[in-house]
Parts: structure tokens; C-alpha cells; sequence
């Protein structure tokens, strides 16, 4: 039941060239900072990633989309990014964007084995083209289909050894579902500790979801935007 891995690199090590890989966070925050630097050093290549957004230029997932060892991002958010536009532009990188709350629903569809569900957002733009479409209730719907993943890398603020996790405000808008949706999930906690020490009611993912925990370290806390008051 202990799911501590020692090494960042021995926890990424059988992620393959061409894998499905969900990365948890939200813009910057709640990166996988440890997990995102062991796939580069790895060099895993055609990845096609599942994220709200691929990071800025310099950060993030962006990372990998300037090693070149990206093929395909499906994704909410892109406009951070000057690397994922050149890409994108050039036809090196296929994307596949979708409306933030569809991402997150067709993502929570995939681990809770939802075949498919109608959404009016998108519906009647290019986003719809080529997809079902069904009128409920008088308004045109589309339907989309479930998301799901080879492997899920997320970081949690704390985690047992079991794999029982908790995230921290923002960092927990994608990351549990994704958790979900991997069939390996690998995570970096900030704090892991003893089985039993975190209040179940707290628990925002259960450990039978996880598989793979490290430590992180070194973390940088990204901020894509710092807003700061003027001097008077």
C-alpha cells in the first residue's frame, strides 16, 4: 500500500513516446514542477497532452512544447504561450480546444466511465463541426465524448502513503478528475505523510485513484501575471 516513490525519474521511467498524458494545475499554479522536469530530462517524445492550457513560453508544460516533444494539445486556454502559436501555426502541433467547462466535463466523464453528454457551449460554432447534435428543451446541444489518459501527472499539497490526496485552492480545478481519468497516476505532494493522518472528510481524492507518489522539491511556484500596487 505505499505508494512513495524515491526518485522523480524512476517514477516517470515507463512513460513512452506517444503516451496520452493529463497534467493537472491550472495555468502555473499546481504544476507538476518535479514530474514535468523528470519527462524533459527523459526526452518522451509525440506526447499529446491534456491540459487547461500548455504553460507560457519559458514555463510549465511549455517546457516540453519548445523540446519539440509535443505532437498534440487538447486544451481550454493557449493564449500564454508565443512557442504553442509558432507551432500551432507552422502545422507541427495539432490542437484540439474546447470551452473550459466542456474540457472539465469530458474529462470527469472519462473517469466515471460517462460514454458521452450534450452541452450547449460550443454548439453552432466550428467547435461542433463534424459532432452529433440533438435540440433539448428548444436549444441546439453538441455532443461530446469522454477524455481519458495513458498516465495523469498532478501536484497535491498532501498526500498519505496510501495515496489519499488534498490540493490547495486553485490547484484543485482539474486535478482530481484527472486523477481519475489516468489509468497511472503519478503525483508530487508537498507534504506526504503517515496513513491516517489526514481527516477523511478532507480527502479530495481517495488513494485508490493514485499509484505513483514522490516528494517535490525545489519548487518555484510559477506566476504567469504578477500584479503588484504602485507605490503613492
Amino acid at each position: 500500500m505505499n505508494k512513495i516513490i524515491a526518485n522523480v525519474d524512476e517514477a516517470v521511467r515507463d512513460i513512452p513516446d506517444g503516451a496520452t498524458l493529463m497534467s493537472g494545475g491550472f495555468g502555473l499554479c499546481g504544476n507538476p514542477e518535479n514530474l514535468i522536469a523528470a519527462l524533459h530530462r527523459k526526452g518522451t517524445k509525440g506526447l499529446t497532452i491534456i491540459s487547461n492550457n500548455c504553460g507560457t513560453t519559458e514555463l510549465g508544460l511549455g517546457i516540453l512544447l519548445k523540446a519539440n516533444q509535443v505532437k498534440k494539445i487538447v486544451a481550454s486556454y493557449v493564449g500564454e504561450n508565443k512557442v504553442f502559436e509558432q507551432q500551432m501555426l507552422s502545422g507541427t502541433l495539432e490542437v484540439e480546444l474546447n470551452p473550459q467547462g466542456t474540457l472539465a466535463e469530458r474529462i470527469r466523464a472519462g473517469g466515471c466511465g460517462i460514454g458521452g453528454f450534450f452541452t450547449p457551449s460550443g454548439a453552432g460554432t466550428e467547435l461542433a463541426k463534424g459532432k452529433e447534435t440533438r435540440m433539448i428543451d428548444g436549444r441546439l446541444h453538441v455532443l461530446e465524448t469522454p477524455l481519458k489518459a495513458d498516465f495523469t501527472i498532478v501536484r497535491a499539497w498532501k498526500a498519505d502513503t496510501w495515496g489519499n490526496l488534498v490540493f490547495r485552492k486553485t490547484a484543485r480545478n482539474f486535478s482530481p478528475m484527472m486523477c481519475m481519468a489516468g489509468k497511472v497516476t503519478i503525483v508530487e505532494a508537498e507534504h506526504i505523510v503517515p496513513a491516517g493522518e489526514i481527516d477523511p472528510d478532507q480527502v479530495h481524492l481517495p488513494g485508490i485513484f493514485v499509484h505513483r507518489i514522490i516528494q517535490s522539491k525545489n519548487l518555484e511556484k510559477w506566476i504567469e501575471r504578477r500584479t503588484v500596487q504602485k507605490k503613492a
